[in-house]
């Protein structure tokens, strides 16, 4: 009995493709509409998020020790991984405040999970590199390979997985970054018409943040957590620090150190703010011109590899064809 199936292309059942390519697509559209039918408002998060740290800030100038200890919430699962790592003798102070900084600058406020973070780099080498050193060397996946190869496998696995949670942390601080240098020459030139306009310091970040909420979230869930410590803190230049501890940015340093020194000597702020905004501003628009400055550069490899070969088909294929349609007649 001879075989049966759909018409094949190169080899390649064409019914059993497209079934495949359509069970793709209906999967993609449930992910579709349970991604939209589940969104969630950003804004509520950041809220929470700044409401706590005002609770905080409250708590430790009015409330008494019984108040403090009662807005301070623990987590079970956290405290169970602590003491884990406490018996074991990898978690040391150091390690900590480092995660916690690195959490800051990427947006996560909570520090408890500066401890998860220990935890992740203790925990994925063991089990995604166990399970490699299982695939590897216990079944016959890699029987062909050398054992370099083999041994280069494991040893790749076991770095990414240990480099895992600072790679995704990286990843996050560098996009936050990005977000607030777009939108800083803006926020500034905000800071010098309320400035002008004779709003003080906590007013002006509050007023910014609210305007450029939307636009830029990032920056102004920044600036409202600096307004908030404004009002709360002692010392109002730590609140200036904190922001420059918060955004891994020199151009957030800068100002910073602007801020600090006319809280300090009295300098005019609007002047002092305006001169960055323009200095920002440039900077902007050169990285701009940077960018379309490479873009020739980089559409080279694409335009040979996608455009040149379409580009030919369609113009030498119907020649391609006549001729070889008058050879056959020829023949």
């Amino acid at each position: 009995m001879g075989e049966t199936g759909g018409p094949k292309i190169l080899g390649v059942d064409v019914l059993l493709v497209a079934t495949l390519l359509s069970g793709v697509a209906a999967f993609a559209v449930l992910l579709a509409i349970y991604a939209v039918t589940t969104v969630r408002d950003p804004m509520t998060k950041r809220v929470k998020a700044l409401n706590d740290r005002r609770e905080q800030l409250k708590a430790g100038i009015t409330a008494s020790t019984k108040r403090r200890a009662k807005l301070v919430t623990k987590n079970e699962t956290t405290d169970r991984i602590r003491s884990l790592l406490l018996n074991l003798k990898v978690l040391q102070d150091s390690q900590v405040k480092v995660a916690q900084l690195k959490l800051m600058q990427a947006g996560i406020r909570s520090k408890e999970w500066a401890v998860a973070v220990i935890f992740g780099r203790l925990v994925l080498p063991i089990v995604f590199g166990g399970l490699t050193v299982f695939v590897v060397y216990g079944t016959d996946t890699f029987v062909e390979y050398s054992p370099l190869k083999k041994y280069g496998i494991v040893a790749v696995t076991f770095i990414l997985a240990y480099k895992a949670p600072d790679i995704f942390l990286k990843n996050k601080i560098q996009k936050r970054s990005d977000a607030i240098r777009k939108g800083l020459p803006d926020a500034l030139d905000l800071l010098v018409i309320c400035a002008e306009a004779g709003l003080t310091v906590d007013a002006a970040f509050h007023r910014v943040a609210r305007e450029l909420g939307r636009a830029y979230p990032e920056l102004g869930d920044e600036f409202t957590l600096t307004a908030i410590e404004l009002g709360f803190l002692s010392e109002r230049r730590q609140a200036f620090e904190n922001l420059a501890m918060r955004v891994d940015l020199e151009a957030v340093k800068g100002v910073v150190t602007t801020m600090i020194q006319t809280e300090k000597y009295g300098t005019p702020l609007a002047s002092a703010l305006r001169v960055l905004s323009a200095e920002f501003r440039n900077e902007r628009m050169m990285r701009a011109e940077e960018k379309a400055a490479r873009l020739p550069a980089i559409m080279t490899v694409p335009l040979i590899l996608f455009i040149l070969p379409v580009l030919f088909v369609v113009i030498l294929g119907p020649a391609a064809c006549s001729i070889s349609d008058a050879f056959k007649g020829g023949i």
